[in-house]
């Protein structure tokens, strides 16, 4: 699934640890149960990056209502988007109040500033795109579908390229398409980037480079590869294939016979 695994969750606490912040990667579900369990248990805070996971749903509903908090990206790369934005989803009546203020430069009336606060508020304009875009979600949602099938048919017994596999118990927006290539692939991942990025085909190394590799966190003991074999390793095979709602076949045709070489 390339998300987190809760196996590997206690091993990484410290007594400095508050919460724990799972990824959605491309809208797959983590294991909500397991991760749920573990913050009990330490008492501590659950907050999901869910930029990728608008309108999905698992077994029991939306997947936004897991965790303290769920934080979803209407950015205009996103399946849903309203170009800049997004939203910060909680159950708890307290912290929407809390997240309210924070996002107004903490404002509580004319005469009244309680904290610092940033501004994070989504402009009308934003907005009324959202609104304009979520008469049509459903349409997109469902060619993006359509696409995904082509290519999972067309990669079929391709040797060295893997699909991730379609998650059990649990909708897609199909927001990407990523497929690995495995060690044993006639091309490493870069050497395919850049096989289509000459023809024209802007695919793109997803997560690449890791958060980790970066300048302002290289130097953390947390950050050091051999902590993170298996994001090391991924971060060099994943490669999402370009996947929107007017992607025609002979497209996806061309593309596959481009990584078939």
């Amino acid at each position: 699934s390339l998300n987190l695994d809760p196996g590997r969750i206690e091993a990484a606490l410290t007594p400095n640890t508050q919460a724990i912040m799972p990824v959605h990667i491309f809208g797959r579900a983590c294991d909500t149960t397991a991760i749920n369990a573990l913050a009990q248990k330490h008492q501590l805070r659950v907050i999901y990056d869910a930029a990728h996971a608008f309108g999905i749903q698992d077994s029991g509903g939306s997947l936004l209502r897991h965790g303290d908090m769920s934080v979803v990206s209407f950015h205009a790369t996103k399946v849903f988007n309203t170009f800049e934005g997004g939203a910060i989803i909680s159950a708890n009546a307290q912290t929407k109040a809390e997240v309210d203020l924070l996002r107004n430069f903490g404002i509580v009336d004319e005469v009244t500033v309680a904290s610092v606060g940033m501004n994070a508020k989504m402009n009308e304009f934003c907005a009324a795109l959202g609104v304009v875009q979520l008469r049509h979600i459903d349409s997109l949602i469902a060619r993006r579908g359509e696409a995904d099938l082509r290519y999972r048919q067309l990669l079929q017994g391709m040797p060295g390229v893997r699909c991730l596999e379609a998650p059990a118990n649990q909708s897609l927006n199909y927001y990407n398409f990523p497929l690995l290539v495995e060690p044993d692939a006639p091309f490493t991942r870069d050497e395919l980037y850049e096989r289509l990025r000459a023809k024209g085909i802007y695919a793109r190394r997803y997560f690449y480079p890791l958060i980790s590799d970066l300048p302002i966190y290289r130097n953390l003991p947390s950050a050091r590869a051999a902590n993170l074999p298996v994001a090391q390793a991924v971060a060099k095979q994943v490669l999402c294939l370009p996947l929107f709602p007017d992607l025609l076949p002979d497209e996806q045709q061309r593309i596959v016979e481009l990584i078939a070489g």
